[in-house]
């Protein structure tokens, strides 16, 4: 062979390595080979990430530069915000003068209040904000909460993008600066003080105490978690039959003295542990499909580290969902496998199912996704976090560690409910003094993964950045692969409040796929809308299927016209599997036996 011309592997190598350039879209950017004098780049970008919690400072940068100059340039939106000042001023100066008028009258303050929280901020809830002057504080701060919302709204010219992140940026300096996380501007903490003569401050403060030992300790904290995998959560008796350097497959002991035919495999994100599916006995999925006669098999993944740094997107496919399916098949003699996905799971099983139609393969029975996406296009809050600029400061970081940190992905998720996760606690757990209330949902949420950097950066690029996948450029093993080839049936799951999967989103599998696809809604977020068993108080969902030659039906017209049913909707989705899963049948043999359930891989930490 000449030394010049490249073999049919290297081809390959680099074929794979231009990713979409010749289709117009940029090359994929991992820093696999760093170019000469680039290291020092990489290097600064990734010591400056410690101080930015991963945010790049060039991407808040470009977007606060693209609102102002915008704005510069926009005197009828600064005379209006100017009138809306004003105006806001005099309503929150007509509302102090009744408030005080109220209260020297009768002792009360207890004048109309000039705007309302939105419906879901609850810190301004206690009777005890009603009394001046703090009714004055938290009045006059939603009146420049709202001001600041439009004030960094509909600039003309501002790429959404951009406005996006401004709009949210400036939110969470709103939110820390709220008046109800000063003792001295809430009420309730004071009125707490007085009551308990300032013990809650001494419980919040040796909480505080206990924070900053385990954040200093690290990796060497003690585990605290009241919830723990294979002790409370995590139980549903199983073992491991399958072991290779990325998954750990569980095989669930049957239940049932007969089963359906057809076995069922998760496929959950390796973003997560797998036991969100497994949590306590009484809130398992799992268990509950085990007990309907399901044979039900689940992919747990390794916890990766800094040696893990070279793992592809496609690696996760083969040794992922591709060995698993080979272990299942060997396993049960089952001819076809239904195949569920949760979150990236479910975009991963999308990927190998396209590819399996693709290849001829026809072993998928059917298709479930679990607030899963396949169009990025509209990927929520967490597209705040993403563009060039902030994947290739987060490519420096995981560069240099190998993976990015569980710190790094459980802060971008805090910030999206702030309130809730950073400022609510903080009030809780401090001022207030009160302990916290361990769940095992919780205690799951805490139980934070690691992602190599070479496949986090795929993923980032390929589909959140240029949207390859739903736009038919994305290839496994050299070859494009096409979402409407998929003829397996699909259920696919979205939940009402997702913020990391958008519901409407998720329902965008109608449009790019040519198969039947019931679509089901469910009440709940992107986590307890999925754990969701049979009794819960105040579930519902809404279940329509789609036939493919059917016209389209817009998002917002299903949920309009599509009945609501009460309940969880875990024994709708049995159901359309058990009319797919073929006659009754003896259980299968169990595989080998590697271990008992949980296995090894959800207990690295």
């Amino acid at each position: 062979m000449s030394k010049t011309q490249p073999s049919n592997a290297e081809q390959q190598v680099e074929h794979e390595r231009q990713g979409s350039a010749w289709q117009g879209v940029p090359a994929p950017d991992y820093p696999e080979s760093v170019p000469e004098g680039a290291t020092l780049d990489l290097l600064l970008n990734a010591w400056l990430g410690k101080f930015t919690g991963g945010i790049s400072p060039a991407a808040l940068g470009n977007a606060y530069a693209d609102w102002l100059s915008h704005l510069a340039l926009a005197p009828s939106k600064q005379l209006t915000l100017l009138q809306e000042a004003w105006k806001k001023i005099g309503r929150w100066q007509q509302y102090a003068l009744q408030s005080a008028l109220q209260s020297a009258q009768s002792g009360s303050a207890s004048a109309p209040p000039c705007i309302a929280p939105l419906p879901q901020d609850r810190r301004f809830e206690d009777p005890a904000w009603q009394r001046w002057p703090y009714n004055l504080a938290y009045q006059g701060f939603l009146l420049q909460q709202q001001w600041w919302h439009r004030a960094t709204t509909g600039v003309r010219g501002v790429s959404p993008h951009h406005e996006d992140v401004v709009t949210f940026t400036v939110r969470q300096w709103l939110d820390m600066l709220a008046p109800s996380n000063f003792m001295l501007t809430n009420p309730v903490v004071q009125q707490t003080t007085l009551a308990s003569g300032g013990a809650n401050l001494a419980n919040g403060a040796q909480h505080l105490a206990d924070d900053w030992r385990r954040a200093a300790m690290g990796a060497h904290a003690p585990d605290q978690r009241s919830y723990k995998a294979g002790e409370n959560v995590a139980v549903t008796p199983g073992k491991v039959v399958y072991r290779n350097d990325l998954i750990e497959l569980l095989q669930y002991a049957p239940a049932t003295a007969s089963v359906h035919a057809t076995p069922l495999l998760f496929v959950p994100a390796w973003i997560m542990k797998y036991y969100i599916l497994d949590l306590s006995p009484h809130n398992s999925l799992v268990r509950h499909l085990v007990q309907q006669g399901h044979t039900v098999f689940m992919i747990s993944w390794k916890n990766p580290l800094e040696e893990d740094r070279e793992l592809s997107l496609e690696d996760y496919r083969q040794l992922g969902v591709m060995d698993a399916l080979d272990a299942v098949a060997r396993i049960t003699g089952a001819p076809q496998v239904h195949a569920t996905g949760y979150c990236l799971g479910g975009t991963l099983l999308a990927i190998a199912a396209a590819t399996m139609a693709r290849d001829g393969d026809a072993r998928l029975a059917s298709l479930t996704m679990l607030a899963s996406q396949v169009d990025f296009k509209e990927p929520g809050e967490l597209s705040l976090f993403i563009d060039e600029s902030q994947v290739s400061f987060l490519e420096a970081a995981m560069w240099k560690q190998g993976y990015l940190d569980t710190k790094q992905m459980a802060g971008a998720f805090q910030l999206l409910r702030s309130n809730d996760l950073i400022w609510s606690r903080r009030l809780n757990h401090y001022l207030l003094g009160l302990d916290e209330q361990d769940s095992d949902l919780m205690a799951w949420n805490a139980d934070a993964t690691r992602m190599p950097c070479r496949m986090h950066s795929e993923y980032l690029r390929r589909l959140f950045l240029h949207n390859d996948l739903a736009e038919g450029r994305y290839r496994t093993a050299g070859r494009h692969i096409a979402l409407p080839d998929i003829d397996a049936p699909i259920f696919a799951v979205g939940t009402l409040t997702d913020h990391v999967a958008p519901w409407r989103s998720v329902y965008k599998l109608q449009l790019l796929t040519d198969t039947d696809v019931t679509f089901l809604l469910t009440s709940g977020g992107h986590n307890a809308g999925v754990v969701s068993p049979p009794g819960q108080a105040r579930r519902s969902y809404q279940l329509a299927t789609h036939p493919h030659d059917a016209p389209y039906i817009d998002a917002d017209s299903w949920q309009r016209e599509v009945p609501h049913h009460d309940g969880s909707w875990w024994p709708a989705w049995q159901a359309w599997m058990a009319e797919r899963s073929g006659a009754q049948v003896a259980p299968p043999a169990m595989g080998p036996d590697l271990g008992d359930a949980p296995g090894n891989y959800v207990l690295q930490t």
